[in-house]
C-alpha cells in the first residue's frame, strides 16, 4: 500500500493501457496518478477507463489519483488548396481568413483573434516550430509574413504565437462540454487547464468547479510566466508542459524555466508535475535514451513532486516497462546523498504561521531523532502539503478519513495516504497517536524501538489548522 519512493508518477491512459490487466500492471510498476487526456477519445471511452481505474484502485488497496486534462484551444492552419506548399527562407507569404476564390494565393488562417493582434515583427510558428514566420504587416484580416525557417507548409498544422497574449479564453466549448460530463459522471481529483495565459483563465474554471476538484494549470505559454505569481495564488498545482512551452520559448530557455517553476511551487507548497517527452523513445523502444534517463533524473533532483508519461503509456508498445524504468530512475536518484543535499539547499523560507512552525519542527525533530515515519492527520490536505513542502527524510504517512483528499494527495511528493475511520473534535488525540503507531507497524514502516513524529490540527477536523506535534516511540 505504501512506497518509500518520494517522487510520484503520472501515466496517461490510452489504447495501449485501457485494459484492467494493464492498468494493474502499471500500478504495480509504480503509477500513482492516471491522466485522462480529453484531446482524444469519446466520453464513453473515458467513462469506461475511469471505471477500470477505480476497480484497480479497490483491488490494489491504495488511493489512485485521476487527472482530467482538458484540450484547450487548438489553433491550426486551414486546408491548403494543394495540401502542401514548398517554401524557403526569404519567401513572402500572405495568410488570412479563408477566401471563396480558390485561385487565391492566400494561405488560410481561420482565426480572426490571431490576425487582430499580430503586428509587424510578431513571430508565427507553424508545425511545432518547424516553420517560423516573421510578420511584415497586417490589416486585421490578413497578414504578410516572411519565411525565416522551414521548407514546407501542410494543411491543418498547429500554430503558436509566442510573443503575443491572445484574446481567447483557455476553455473552449468542447472543454465546457467535457467538463460538464466529468462533473456528472467522473469523480476526478484534478483538472488540468491547458493554454493558461492569465489569472482570469483560472478564475473562470474555478467558478465552474467550485471546490469539487483541484485545478492544475499547464504552463505552456510565455504569457503565463509573466503572470505566474498571480496564477500560483489561484491554483492547486501546476504542470510544466514542455511540449508547447519548448515551441513558444527558445529551447535553451526551457530548462531554466523548469527549475524556477519547480522552486516557486515548493515555496508556495503546491505540487508541480514535469511533463512531455520524458521518455518518448519508449513509445517504440524497450529502453529510453541516456538523455531521457538524465532528463527524468534532473526533474527529480530539482525537487519536482511528480513526473509524467504521455504517449509512452497511452499509445506506446512498452507502457509497463516505461513506468518501471521511470520508477527505477527516481529511486536511484533518491538514494543519492546529493539529492538530499539539493533539497535542503533549496528549502523555502517559512511563513510566520503555526502550521509552518510545526512542520519545520516536524522535519527537524524527525532528522535529529531519526524517526522512521512522519505522520500527518489531515481533513483538507493542508497539513500534508505543508509537511511535504519540508521534504522530510522519513516516510511521510498521511492519514485521512476523506477518500477524495487521499486521492488528491497521491500526486504530492512523498505522501503515502491511508484511509482511516472518521474523526471529529471530540476524538481524543491520544487515540490518533495509537492509531498512527499501529498503522505504521502494520505497513512495515516502523518496528519496536523506532520513533514516529505525529502532527495534526486541534480541534480535530478543522481544515487548515496545524498546531500539534508529538514524538511517539514504537513499543
Amino acid at each position: 500500500m505504501t512506497s518509500r519512493r518520494k517522487v510520484k508518477i503520472v501515466a496517461t491512459v490510452g489504447p495501449a493501457s485501457d485494459e484492467a490487466k494493464v492498468l494493474q500492471q502499471l500500478v504495480n510498476a509504480g503509477v500513482n496518478v492516471f491522466r485522462m487526456n480529453f484531446s482524444h477519445g469519446t466520453h464513453a471511452e473515458h467513462l469506461r477507463r475511469y471505471e477500470l481505474i477505480r476497480n484497480v484502485e479497490e483491488q490494489s488497496g491504495r488511493p489512485l489519483g485521476v487527472l482530467v486534462d482538458l484540450q484547450g484551444p487548438k489553433l491550426r492552419l486551414g486546408e491548403l488548396a494543394t495540401g502542401k506548399l514548398a517554401i524557403a527562407p526569404g519567401d513572402v507569404l500572405r495568410l488570412g481568413l479563408p477566401e471563396p476564390d480558390s485561385s487565391s494565393d492566400l494561405i488560410p488562417l481561420p482565426h480572426p483573434e490571431i490576425l487582430e493582434v499580430l503586428t509587424a515583427g510578431s513571430t508565427l510558428l507553424i508545425d511545432d516550430g518547424r516553420v517560423r514566420l516573421r510578420v511584415i504587416s497586417g490589416d486585421g484580416k490578413s497578414i504578410t509574413a516572411e519565411v525565416v525557417a522551414g521548407q514546407e507548409l501542410s494543411s491543418r498544422k498547429g500554430i503558436n504565437v509566442p510573443d503575443v497574449e491572445l484574446p481567447i479564453p483557455s476553455m473552449t466549448e468542447k472543454d465546457r462540454a467535457d467538463l460538464a460530463f466529468v462533473m456528472e459522471h467522473i469523480e476526478a481529483d484534478w483538472v488540468a487547464l491547458s493554454f493558461v495565459q492569465r489569472p482570469q483563465d483560472v478564475i473562470e474554471l474555478r467558478e465552474l468547479l467550485g471546490d469539487k476538484m483541484a485545478i492544475m494549470a499547464k504552463i505552456e505559454k510565455p504569457s503565463a510566466l509573466t503572470h505566474i505569481d498571480a496564477i500560483l495564488e489561484l491554483v492547486d498545482g501546476i504542470m510544466v508542459a514542455r511540449g508547447d512551452l519548448g515551441v513558444e520559448l527558445p529551447p535553451e530557455q526551457v530548462p531554466g524555466v523548469q527549475k524556477r517553476l519547480v522552486q516557486r511551487c515548493r515555496e508556495c507548497g503546491i505540487p508541480v508535475v514535469v511533463a512531455t517527452h520524458m521518455m518518448d523513445s519508449m513509445v517504440a523502444a524497450p529502453v529510453p535514451t541516456r538523455a531521457e534517463a538524465s532528463d527524468v533524473a534532473n526533474a527529480v533532483y530539482e525537487g519536482a513532486d511528480a513526473v509524467m508519461l504521455s504517449a509512452e503509456t497511452a499509445a506506446g508498445n512498452y507502457p509497463v516497462a516505461a513506468v518501471a524504468m521511470m520508477s527505477r530512475i527516481i529511486s536511484e536518484v533518491e538514494k543519492d546523498p546529493h539529492y538530499l543535499t539539493l533539497l535542503e539547499s533549496a528549502a523555502p523560507q517559512h511563513e510566520a504561521t503555526t502550521a509552518d512552525a510545526i512542520c519545520a519542527a516536524l522535519r527537524e525533530v524527525s532528522r535529529v531523532i531519526g524517526s522512521s515515519v512522519t505522520v500527518t492527520y489531515t481533513s483538507s490536505g493542508f497539513t500534508s502539503l505543508r509537511a511535504a513542502r519540508e521534504r522530510p527524510h522519513s516516510v511521510l504517512l498521511s492519514l485521512t478519513a476523506a477518500p477524495a483528499i487521499a486521492r488528491r494527495l497521491s500526486i504530492v511528493w512523498g505522501t503515502n495516504c491511508v484511509l482511516v475511520d472518521s474523526y471529529n473534535e471530540d476524538t481524543a488525540f491520544n487515540h490518533l497517536v495509537v492509531q498512527a503507531r499501529e498503522i505504521s507497524v502494520e505497513l512495515g514502516l516502523a518496528s519496536p524501538g523506532d520513533f514516529l513524529t505525529v502532527s495534526a490540527g486541534l480541534p480535530l477536523g478543522s481544515p487548515g489548522r496545524t498546531n500539534v506535534l508529538r514524538i511517539v516511540e514504537v513499543r
